[in-house]
């Protein structure tokens, strides 16, 4: 990515700086403060996170830090005084203040959250219409160390992973920190960190077991919109910790977007803005019907006409025209391939680190064959958001068309453990199903074959799946169903339509499975 600002232009994939078209002379630390700065330049960035990104977690002074403040300023013509680049928020950390634009995008404005001495009113101040979320740290019910230790330790991770999240803010750190969930006044926290919702929980050791509970709150009315308990052993506690982190990334990835639909839904269609457009689009994305996804991408080009800028939407726009081609729902399937592809390509062009971005990526060369390619990008996708399920399965789907049966059950086990409730639920069954039959595990293979067919969303081609696997298991009379309920929606749907979807590399796996159509009285 490269960033804009005044007469400088910041290179991070060549790590340099330049004042015009002259390199700019500027220490490696000091370069990557100014990298982080600019790269998180919608909210405030603490010492510690200064800390941890640029000393790699080292114990430093603070005089080590404002040497490197003081070089950062210089090398971008700022001063300690001025601070019209980089701003100091006393006490708390740093933030960015010069207008910005990326990669030739537009300007922005260059902060999302002003701190809470500003002198305009004193008040956290929303610039952005971004979804935001707080995370508290957890109450403590008792006085045992174990449970203090995890009631500072699961939020701490939790901001860490959700800032990975490119589509929603979390607050630093070092603001939530100063409420607590025992205390947790929506309304102040609304008020004072600018966010829409809050995440909040509780700690407690009875005995050997540690209990610990979490719930997800509108900031406005005060109704939560997830929770849930969870409890352990002690010696397990690390484990349940994963999957507290694991969980609450699944309903932030859900919920909030749920809440958001929900809100937009109630707004005139003339006055839906960016967000309310993108949301009301994954509404629709995620059925497969031919009439949503044509309302998802009209959704998506609305956000785009707003804000060109936004990478999501890009991103969601490819998924949409992925569903095109990989659903068959146009005769011009090499219009929706390439579509796919260039609305991946800008989603990367603008936010090369967002997660969704680059499965979109990846998913988009599914449509040319490319598996090795888009085993890339997915696997950066993962790298960006290890708790990313979706990511997760699309890798599954990968390995699988590439007949490496037993590295695809395995992702597709790890996405379906992430988020138990996904909206491609169906294809991590599905994916599971195709990898057992791979291995001649017809009899597993079709319940898991059925429970994907079964699962909501599923779609003709899960249902294809399911008349396979209980075609080669001997269930003739449950693939007989199965392949009537295909005919029943779609009356086109040929062997061709299936193994362009599933390209798979072994000519053996293709020709099992094409017997099992052809005897289900597709050709």
């Amino acid at each position: 990515m490269i960033y804009y600002f005044g007469e400088f232009r910041l290179d991070t994939s060549r790590e340099e700086l330049f004042r015009e078209t002259e390199p700019v002379d500027v220490e490696p630390l000091a370069l990557s403060l100014l990298k982080l700065l600019i790269e998180n330049r919608s909210r405030l960035v603490t010492k510690d996170e200064i800390f941890e990104e640029v000393w790699n977690d080292r114990v430093v002074s603070e005089s080590a830090l404002s040497t490197c403040i003081k070089s950062a300023r210089r090398a971008v013509d700022d001063t300690g005084s001025r601070q019209t680049v980089i701003k100091t928020v006393h006490g708390k950390g740093f933030r960015w203040a010069a207008p910005v634009r990326a990669d030739g995008a537009r300007a922005e404005a260059s902060h999302t959250i002003l701190d809470d001495l500003d002198e305009k009113d004193g008040r956290w101040i929303e610039a952005s219409r971004r979804p935001t979320v707080a995370i508290l740290p957890f109450d403590i019910l008792g006085n045992d160390p174990a449970a203090a230790t995890l009631a500072q330790a699961i939020p701490h991770e939790l901001i860490a992973e959700i800032s990975r999240l490119r589509w929603i803010a979390v607050i630093a750190r070092g603001s939530t920190f100063r409420f607590s969930s025992a205390q947790a006044n929506l309304a102040e926290i609304r008020e004072k960190l600018g966010t829409r919702y809050c995440l909040t929980g509780c700690v407690e050791m009875a005995g050997q077991q540690a209990n610990i509970s979490v719930e997800l709150s509108e900031t406005a009315d005060g109704d939560v919109i997830w929770a849930d308990f969870y409890k352990a052993p002690i010696e397990r506690v690390h484990e349940v910790r994963e999957t507290i982190v694991a969980q609450v990334i699944f309903a932030i990835e859900v919920q909030i977007p749920l809440s958001e639909a929900a809100k937009a839904r109630l707004r005139s269609p003339d006055n839906i803005d960016v967000w309310a457009a993108y949301h009301l689009g994954l509404q629709s994305l995620y059925h497969f019907d031919k009439n949503e996804n044509d309302r998802a991408i009209a959704m998506f080009d609305k956000a785009i006409a707003l804000e060109p800028g936004f990478a999501r939407a890009h991103a969601a726009r490819s998924f949409a025209h992925f569903k095109t081609a990989f659903m068959n729902y146009s005769a011009d399937r090499e219009t929706a391939v390439t579509t796919a592809r260039l609305a991946a390509e800008r989603a990367i062009e603008l936010d090369p680190m967002d997660p969704f971005a680059n499965f979109s990526m990846g998913r988009s060369l599914w449509l040319t064959g490319d598996l090795n390619g888009a085993q890339g990008w997915l696997k950066r996708s993962t790298s960006l958001s290890p708790s990313f399920a979706q990511g997760l399965y699309a890798r599954a789907w990968t390995e699988m068309v590439s007949c490496c049966s037993e590295t695809g059950r395995k992702l597709s086990d790890q996405a379906r453990n992430l988020s138990p409730l996904d909206p491609l639920l169906y294809g991590m069954l599905g994916t599971r199903a195709l990898c057992l039959m791979m291995e001649d595990r017809n009899e597993e293979a079709a319940v898991w074959a059925d429970r994907a067919a079964n699962a909501p969303g599923a779609h003709v081609l899960i249902w294809l799946i399911a008349a396979i696997a209980n075609d080669l298991a001997g269930n003739r009379e449950t693939a007989t169903n199965w392949a009537q309920r295909v005919w029943q929606h779609r009356r086109d749907i040929s062997q061709e339509h299936f193994f362009r979807s599933f390209p798979f590399a072994d000519e053996s796996v293709r020709a099992r499975f094409s017997g099992a159509l052809s005897r289900q009285g597709f050709s």
